[in-house]
């Protein structure tokens, strides 16, 4: 199995339901992104895939969460977690991958450099 990180970044706030009362309160974070694709067998270039269409792919996913209110943004719901923000790329980055050999295996979203939360899809899209 081969496996491809890209890392990206985006700055946006947020405010939390049914938390602690600190996260409830309107604040941001500059988040950090670590994306992972993963598939059996290299192209015939010989790699699973290239780290420029990946990047690419990416960065238009952090366009949309760049410099946001997150709660506004209805793919949330109105409570932008971590968790759902990692399920939001990697759902978003795995829809945009056109190839069939290539899946998302595991978003990381950072919201400090000591709190992550990683959502790791349950493919449908086999990575063989």
């Amino acid at each position: 199995m081969f496996e491809l990180r890209i890392i990206s970044h985006f700055a946006a706030a947020h405010q939390l339901k049914m938390v602690s009362q600190k996260c409830e309160n309107l604040h941001g974070h500059n988040w950090k992104v670590e994306a992972y694709v993963a598939g059996e067998r290299l192209n015939p270039a010989g790699v699973l895939m290239d780290f420029g269409e990946l990047k690419n792919h990416l960065s238009k996913i952090m366009d949309e969460l760049d410099h946001k209110f997150l709660n506004e943004l209805s793919m949330f719901n109105n409570n932008p977690s971590s968790e759902k923000i990692a399920q939001y790329i990697a759902e978003t980055l795995q829809s945009r991958i056109e190839n069939d050999l290539v899946a998302v295996s595991r978003v990381t979203v950072w919201e400090s450099e000591n709190a992550s939360a990683t959502y790791t899809p349950n493919s449908k899209k086999s990575p063989h």
